[in-house]
């Protein structure tokens, strides 16, 4: 009989490609024999997790990243004692397409790419905070890439445009504060994701959704330095909260609103 999960959190992102995120704790509770309409990323943080994928067993270890494709039949189990603990993406068609990927994710579902599950763990902290959705979009642009160069459809290498760069930058700032989506960019510059987030940072150093982040964060300092209350500041600066505007002020300056305000007045 399945046991209760000892934790479990759900929700469904603003990102374009992802269609849910979900984070579960499990003691006991096994997974019958199901399908998706989505592909599965999943990586195990805690244990280790078995399971069958068209009649086939395998097993996901928190060193390796596991991929299942849509419409599949699975199952799901732990695989030692004390239960396991994992985070699971689920994507849609438009970040994997192809049936031939799906075959090959059928013949080889986990890949031990310890880059890959880095970026994957990256995501999935963009996608816990709300306002983080550009910096999801470009983790995410690069993961697909990276699973589709597992799966045998790498796509060629880009080369440095420093003019694709110096638009992206421009259109940038002129959607700021209030931001744009990596998808939209790219639409707009008629440019793949991934090849604007590598030549935005050949040329300037960092990827897209940091230089936004700074130029949000310019704009809180001034702001704030005006006497602007900084529940205010973050609304006018473009972040999703005042936590959100916290956060990134103290990583870049140092320290928080509040606190930068206490030094000007000293």
């Amino acid at each position: 009989m399945a046991g209760p999960a000892e934790h479990v959190r759900a929700w469904r992102p603003a990102v374009p490609g992802v269609t849910e995120v979900f984070h579960a704790r499990f003691t006991e509770h096994a997974y019958p024999s199901h399908t998706h309409d989505a592909w599965t990323l999943l990586i195990v943080d805690h244990g280790a997790v078995r399971y069958d994928l068209d009649r086939h067993e395998h097993g996901a270890l928190p060193t390796s990243v596991t991929l299942l494709p849509p419409h599949v039949a699975h199952d799901g189990r732990s695989a030692v004692p004390g239960g396991f603990r994992k985070r699971v993406v689920y994507l849609d068609d438009t970040a994997l397409h192809g049936p031939s990927l799906t075959g090959r994710a059928v013949d080889r579902p986990a890949f031990d790419d310890p880059v890959l599950r880095r970026r994957i763990d990256q995501l999935h902290r963009a996608l816990a905070h709300p306002g983080e959705e550009l910096a999801a979009q470009s983790r995410l642009a690069f993961i697909t890439e990276r699973l589709a160069a597992h799966l045998g459809d790498e796509r060629a290498a880009t080369p440095r445009d420093p003019g694709l760069a110096h638009r992206l930058r421009d259109l940038l700032d002129a959607r700021f504060p209030e931001g744009l989506g990596l998808d939209e960019a790219a639409r707009v510059l008629h440019a793949h994701p991934t090849h604007l987030v590598r030549a935005f940072g050949a040329e300037f150093g960092l990827p897209p959704h940091r230089y936004l982040t700074g130029r949000r964060v310019d704009l809180a300092r001034r702001l704030v330095l005006g006497g602007m209350p900084p529940a205010e500041v973050a609304t006018a600066a473009g972040f999703h909260d005042q936590p959100h505007l916290t956060r990134h002020f103290r990583r870049v300056t140092g320290t928080t609103p509040g606190r930068f305000t206490a030094a000007r007045r000293g």
